[in-house]
């Protein structure tokens, strides 16, 4: 068995060392690690595909999100608010259903997610943050379990800083947000035309595998 092995070791081969396979491991394991701490998704609208990433300093909103999407409770519903030059919002159940259109914008689960506010992250543009009932009656400043906002203009953006939890970006289709936030809007900022969340679909992204090992044995 040995002999056989050697001999037909002899030729040039293809295969993996043991260095190459570890490395593999290590970044197969880096990459895992990475989804779930820093998960993405693509969120396909009727205005094209952004892609997202949430972020891992803030658990509560990111396992929250995941969970949702599992749920494919996003499928179908409604930017009902729309803003040129301030943000753009969804996640309201309630706005799958036009008959109920005066209740947009106050649709959720039933629960709030706890403020989670990291100074790292700001309202940049293509920003994701949780929206949430006014202080008044929220004086903890918890988010809504659903609702949330991409930013368009930062700067129209920068004053919400530290008053409502930002759990994720923009990562890839940034276009689509100018495209959504541009469409006509009537007196209470709701879209003149559907502007629908098709889907969100996680993103499985798959390790880069070291060169193969075609040194060979003379």
């Amino acid at each position: 068995m040995v002999v056989a092995f050697a001999l037909t070791s002899c030729g040039p081969r293809s295969g993996r060392n043991a260095a190459s396979e570890q490395n593999d491991s290590t970044a197969t394991a880096t990459m895992e690690k990475k989804m779930i701490e820093e998960p993405e998704f693509d969120i396909v609208t009727s205005k094209g595909t952004m892609r997202i990433k949430l972020y891992s300093m803030t658990p509560k909103h990111r396992d929250n999100f995941v969970k949702l999407v599992n749920e494919k409770y996003y499928d179908g519903v409604r930017f009902h608010r729309v803003i040129e030059g301030f943000m753009i919002q969804t996640g309201d159940p309630y706005s799958r259903d036009t008959a109920k259109v005066n209740l947009w914008g106050q649709g959720g689960p039933d629960y709030t997610v706890p403020a989670e506010f990291v100074n790292q992250y700001w309202h940049k543009k293509g920003a994701i943050a949780a929206a949430r009932k006014g202080d008044l009656a929220n004086p903890k400043k918890a988010s809504s379990g659903s609702q949330f906002y991409i930013v368009h203009d930062e700067n129209a953006c920068l004053h919400l800083d530290g008053q409502y939890s930002i759990f994720g970006e923009v990562i890839d289709g940034l276009e689509v947000i100018d495209k959504i936030a541009t469409v006509e809007t009537d007196y209470y900022d709701r879209p003149m035309e559907d502007v629908f969340i098709e889907s969100i679909k996680p993103v499985i992204t798959e390790p880069e595998t070291a060169p193969a090992d075609t040194t060979s044995v003379q």
